[in-house]
């Protein structure tokens, strides 16, 4: 037969080009950014502007959820293909730039062939039309006990939605949340709006800061928002169950004077608002999410915390705003910098607080860091998590062996000193990455003086340096099974200010394994 019409034939020609080009590449294959704690994370050629997260949930947690994900992005490079990070979903179709794309999985990357390639400094559009599942027990969804939340730290946000999921392309995020009326969904950033169609409503929320995908946070479940105002008039909502909205009060309203407790030490609180969401799950742990950070209803309502802990863990989530969240790690190595600085204001706070003794925490942290370099590597050098538990990356030494370094450090450069580096850290990299050699840096400026030597010792070394001011403290052979990943918030292995426990009774905040279904699994970061 004779094709006759130009455009069809014009539109088979470029059918059996694209086809032509498909078949000259190679197989499809995983990539990565070269991280080396998470090889396979992130994707080189692009960056990301802004993602679009549309998901529709029909009222159980057990079902995937029905999902599009839309991304703007910038090409870096000429791309004939593009890689995301995406896993435990099942891919529908997919478009690039508003034209049909080839797409295939290659471990855990969804790579996606464009009808046409795209051009350095192109940008572009990516839609995908697929499903988000929360089956399964590595993190992304979690099942709570009336819906679901997100804890997609340190590797997990690719099991909820295609990404480039590494904390070093951050980008702006608008969520839409499809579920029945009768439930409440939250997301990070601001509410735009909510529509109602019959018994259900759609939700739409929108972030007015770059952020990584390892902060996205969706809840949804039958949930009451509290409202208040915090310095200087910040918004603070709260999500919570809505049969524990008395029961949690007392703790809720804590949280603007620690945001201004907070704001003394570092400066503005970096966000649009923030706030507390209590979801009924035992994870095991506490997570920062941007603007509004996951806790367990166990820690608020489980007897036997004193209050000046559960006050420290609190401000731990809260500090992470600045350090971690608004500030966020190049390269998973440096989540010392996040964990370190959390810990650090966390200590801080129960001292000024509850009368609990920075010195003595440390000083026992010192004793103990020799044996937790020994299993887990230095605080900047770690060593990579176990295959299959990306979370083992949280040990001891990413939480009090690195407060150990700033404490170290202010004893090294003087009060005022680190007080100005502080602050001038988070304000400098506002809403963006930073890596430990930036810190050593703005460290070293501050001090009038070279500080790699001094660093190179306390982030990169085996072995603990002797603390400025302190050169009676010593650090003992490593003991026991110290590569255990530590539970992010146990309380500390000592008496209680104020509780008459004896020594050594309080035991981690979760303990036990994760079938996904909201049990805990005892050591999640």
């Amino acid at each position: 037969m004779l094709l006759t019409n130009r455009r069809l034939r014009a539109a088979l020609l470029a059918a059996a080009s694209v086809s032509l080009v498909a078949a000259t590449l190679p197989a499809p294959e995983p990539l990565g950014i070269g991280d080396p704690l998470f090889p396979r994370l992130g994707n080189p050629g692009y960056d990301v502007a802004a993602y679009d997260l549309d998901f529709t949930y029909g009222g159980d947690n057990r079902k995937p959820l029905d999902a599009i994900t839309k991304i703007d992005a910038q090409a870096t490079q000429r791309l004939e293909r593009i890689n995301l990070d995406f896993t435990h979903g099942k891919v529908r179709s997919v478009q690039v730039n508003g034209a049909a794309a080839r797409f295939a999985t290659a471990g855990e990357d969804l790579v996606i062939t464009p009808a046409t390639p795209v051009e350095d400094g192109a940008r572009m559009r990516i839609t995908v039309s697929h499903t988000s599942d929360p089956a399964g027990n590595r993190g992304g969804w979690v099942r709570t006990g009336d819906g679901l939340a997100m804890t997609n730290q340190a590797d997990a946000a690719h099991r909820v939605f295609p990404g480039n999921d590494h904390p070093a392309d951050k980008a702006y995020f608008t969520f839409r949340i499809t579920a029945p009326e009768r439930l409440t969904a939250v997301a990070n950033g601001v509410l735009e709006g909510r529509a109602r169609a019959g018994a259900i409503a759609t939700w739409t929320y929108r972030t007015h800061h770059p952020m990584a995908t390892e902060l996205a946070q969706v809840s949804i479940g039958d949930s009451t928002v509290v409202r208040r105002q915090g310095p200087g008039g910040l918004p603070v909502r709260d999500v919570v169950p809505t049969k524990d909205r008395q029961k949690l009060e007392p703790w809720l309203k804590k949280t603007p004077d620690q945001i201004g407790w907070m704001e003394r030490q570092v400066g503005p609180y970096p966000f649009e608002n923030y706030g507390v969401l209590v979801v009924g799950a035992d994870t095991g742990f506490e997570l920062e999410t941007q603007t509004l950070s996951l806790f367990e209803r166990s820690l608020f309502t489980q007897p036997g915390y004193p209050e000046w802990y559960v006050d420290s863990v609190m401000v731990h989530e809260l500090a992470h705003q600045w350090f971690g969240d608004s500030v966020s790690p190049r390269r998973w190595s440096d989540l010392w910098l996040n964990e370190g600085h959390a810990t650090w204001y966390e200590m801080r706070y129960a001292q000024e607080h509850a009368g609990e003794s920075m010195e003595t925490r440390m000083r026992e942290a010192y004793r103990q860091s020799n044996g937790w370099r020994a299993a887990g590597g230095p605080p900047a050098s770690p060593k990579p998590p176990v295959e299959g538990q990306p979370i083992s990356l949280f040990r001891p030494v990413m939480y009090d062996g690195s407060a150990l370094v700033l404490y170290a450090l202010r004893n090294e450069i003087g009060e005022q000193a680190f007080a100005r580096l502080e602050r001038d850290w988070v304000r400098i990299h506002r809403d963006g990455t930073a890596t430990t050699a930036d810190f050593t840096e703005l460290a070293s400026s501050v001090a009038g003086r070279d500080l790699s030597a001094f660093f190179t010792a306390w982030l990169y070394r085996q072995k603990t340096p002797p603390m400025p001011g302190h050169p009676d403290w010593r650090s003992e052979a490593p003991a026991g099974n110290q590569n255990a990943p530590r539970n992010r918030h146990a309380a500390p292995d000592r008496t209680p200010h104020g509780t008459g426990a004896p020594h050594g009774t309080w035991a981690p905040h979760g303990t036990g394994t994760s079938d996904g279904t909201g049990t805990s699994d005892g050591n999640r970061a």
